[in-house]
C-alpha cells in the first residue's frame, strides 16, 4: 500500500513521553531495567501519579501552534503500564493509579477536533508481564512487589506456552488501540529483543490492515513498517523513502526533573529545516509533568517554533526535499511543482547568495515572510557547465533573528547539473 500522503506533508509531529515515570521524574521503563532504580521504587510511582490537570484540548492547541500536524502519545511504554482502560493485563492507570481514567481517550478526541492526525506509540516488549521472560532484569527472581501483582519477570529464553500468552495479550491490546481510538499512525519500538518472525509482525500488520487500512506503521514493524525512524540526530544522508527523525526538545524523551538542557529555539529551526530538506517529518518530543501540564520552557519553545513556521509556511507545507549537497550552503526544500526553490540561510548572508548547477533559469527570488525582491545575476558557465547565481544579500530588516528563506522562482520545473564539468 502506497504512504499516506498526509504523513509525507505533515513536517511535523509531536511526541509526547507520558507515563508514571514522570512522579518522580526518572527514565521510562529504562531505569528499572538498567538498575538506575530499584523496580518496587519504579512501580510505587503508580500510587501517586493524578494526571490531575491534565487536559488534552490544552496540548492539542499547543501542538496546532507549533505547526504540527500529528502528534504520537505513549499508550504503553516498556513498563507496561497502560493509559487506557485496558481489558487485557495488570496494569493501566484507569485502576491503579490516582488518576483514574482513560487518558488515551480524550487525547484522541481533542487532535481530531482540531484536524490533527492521532498517533499511538505502543511497545511490543513489556518488562512486567509475567509471561515474557527479558535477557536483563536487575532485581532478585523473588522480589515482591505490592504483593507479587507487578512482579519483574524471570529472565532467560521464554517457555513457548508462556510466549503464546504474551502474544495473545500484546495482540489483544493493539485490538484495542485499533478498534476504540482508531489511530491514523501505530508507533511501535521495544522490537530489538526478538526477531520479526519471533514477534509475529507479519500478523500482526495484518490484524490492524485488516480493520483500518489507511493506518501507517513505523519502521519498529521492521519489514512490515512505512517508514524509518532515526533518533536523537539528522542522519548524513536521508534514509530511503519516507522517514521521521525523532527528537527531544532536551536531553529527556519524559519528564526528568533534573533535565534542564532545553535546545534553543535557533536549534530546533535549525533541526527542523535540516530534516524537511532531506524529505522527512521532525517528531518533537516533549515530556510532561505528572499531572499532564507541559513545562512552560517546552511549551514556549513549540509556540516559537510554530510562529517560524507560519512565517515560513510556503517553505515548509506542500514541499519536497530541495537540492543536494554543493548547490547551496544549507537546507532547502522544492515546491511541489519544482518552479520554487526554498533556499533557508542560519547566518545573515553578507555581500550574496551563491546558488549552484543550475540549468534552470531563474525569473524572480524574494524573501520569504517580508516578499522584498533581491537582484540577481550569473556568471561564468561553460558548454553544459552553468554558471553561478549570485542573490543578493537581504538587509537587516528582512533577516529572519532565527533562520531567514529565501524564494528562487524558476523559469520552468527544476533541472540539475551534476556532472564534473571539463578540464
Amino acid at each position: 500500500m502506497p504512504m499516506q500522503p498526509w504523513f509525507t506533508d505533515a513536517k511535523l509531529g509531536v511526541f509526547i513521553h507520558y507515563g508514571i515515570y514522570a512522579v518522580d521524574g526518572v527514565a521510562e521503563s529504562w531505569s528499572f531495567y538498567n538498575g538506575d532504580v530499584p523496580h518496587a521504587a519504579y512501580m510505587s510511582q503508580l500510587d501517586r501519579f493524578t494526571a490531575s490537570r491534565y487536559d488534552p484540548k490544552e496540548w492539542a492547541e499547543l501542538f496546532a501552534s507549533a505547526g504540527a500536524r500529528y502528534a504520537v502519545l505513549t499508550a504503553r511504554h516498556h513498563d507496561g503500564v497502560a493509559l487506557w482502560d485496558t481489558a487485557h493485563g495488570e496494569l493501566n492507570t484507569v485502576r491503579h493509579t490516582p488518576a483514574g481514567r482513560d487518558l488515551v481517550a480524550g487525547y484522541t478526541e481533542a487532535l481530531r477536533e482540531l484536524g490533527l492526525k492521532v498517533g499511538l506509540y505502543y511497545s511490543h516488549s513489556d518488562w512486567n508481564h509475567p509471561d515474557y521472560a527479558t535477557t536483563v532484569h536487575p532485581d532478585p527472581p523473588d522480589e515482591e512487589v505490592a504483593g507479587n501483582r507487578y512482579a519483574s519477570c524471570p529472565p532467560g529464553t521464554e517457555d513457548p506456552k508462556a510466549w503464546a500468552r504474551y502474544l495473545a495479550y500484546r495482540d489483544a491490546q493493539v485490538d484495542e488501540l485499533v478498534s476504540r481510538f482508531r489511530p491514523d499512525l501505530l508507533w511501535f519500538d521495544g522490537e530489538w529483543e526478538r526477531a520479526e518472525e519471533q514477534w509475529g509482525l507479519g500478523e500482526l500488520a495484518e490484524r490492524i490492515l485488516v480493520r483500518e487500512p489507511e493506518t501507517v506503521l513505523n519502521a519498529r514493524m521492521l519489514s512490515h513498517g512505512d517508514y524509518a525512524t532515526p533518533e536523537q540526530g539528522v542522519p548524513l544522508r536521508a534514509p530511503d523513502g519516507p522517514w521521521e527523525l525523532c527528537l527531544t526538545v532536551n536531553d529527556s524523551w519524559g519528564y526528568q526533573h533534573a533535565d534542564t538542557h532545553q535546545k534553543s529555539v535557533r536549534q530546533l529551526v535549525r533541526y527542523f529545516t535540516e530534516t524537511i530538506g532531506m524529505g522527512g517529518n521532525l517528531l518533537l518530543a516533549v515530556g510532561p509533568r505528572e499531572d499532564g501540564t507541559i513545562p512552560e520552557e517546552q511549551a514556549d519553545r513549540l509556540r516559537a517554533l510554530g510562529s517560524w513556521i507560519r512565517d515560513h509556511a510556503e517553505a515548509v507545507y506542500g514541499t519536497v526535499a530541495g537540492l543536494p549537497a554543493g548547490h547551496h550552503y544549507g537546507p532547502s526544500t522544492l515546491s511541489a511543482d519544482r518552479r520554487t526553490l526554498y533556499l533557508t540561510c542560519f547566518d545573515p548572508p553578507r555581500e550574496t547568495v551563491a546558488l549552484r548547477g543550475l540549468r534552470t533559469p531563474v525569473t524572480r527570488v524574494r524573501v520569504v515572510g517580508t516578499g522584498t525582491e533581491l537582484a540577481h545575476t550569473v556568471t561564468g558557465g561553460l558548454h553544459e557547465v552553468p554558471g553561478v547565481w549570485w542573490i543578493e544579500a537581504p538587509t537587516d530588516d528582512d533577516v529572519d533573528p532565527y533562520a531567514t528563506v529565501l524564494a528562487v522562482e524558476l523559469a520552468e520545473p527544476l533541472e540539475l547539473y551534476r556532472g564534473a564539468g571539463r578540464s
